[in-house]
């Protein structure tokens, strides 16, 4: 099977910890792209970096690469390869899927390496 090709976002994203039972910000489902996760110990919200909202702590500069899909659910192995070829590269992620693709993102100081490490690898990066 041939590798996928992924797309880096022009946004730069922000990741936000929040009180477990906070309320999600109005200003959050409002923005073209977000991504919420809860568990029983906090509420994780990424946003775009011009989505201000006041969160216990944040993690800025974070940059996006998505796997162009759309992936079938049944694919076995995508976010494994792509995500060891980073961590060859020492480069940190944090992954968020959909329904139909995988969100990979890396500081924006790494978005170089990263990219540089998925071209070698046989990856097609769109910059």
């Amino acid at each position: 099977m041939p590798k996928q090709t992924l797309a880096v976002l022009t946004e730069k994203f922000t990741i936000h910890s929040l009180p477990v039972n906070s309320e999600i910000p109005e200003q959050v489902l409002n923005s073209s792209l977000y991504f919420i996760g809860k568990t029983h110990e906090e509420l994780s919200i990424v946003v775009p970096e011009t989505v201000i909202i006041d969160s216990d702590e944040s993690d800025t500069d974070w940059c996006v690469l998505e796997v162009l899909g759309p992936l079938q659910l049944s694919m076995v192995g995508i976010m494994a390869q792509i995500g060891n070829v980073l961590a060859n590269a020492k480069i940190s992620i944090f992954i968020v899927s959909t329904f139909e693709t995988d969100f990979f993102l890396v500081k924006q100081k790494d978005l170089k390496a990263a990219t540089v490490a998925l071209e070698q690898d046989g990856y097609k990066v769109i910059l």
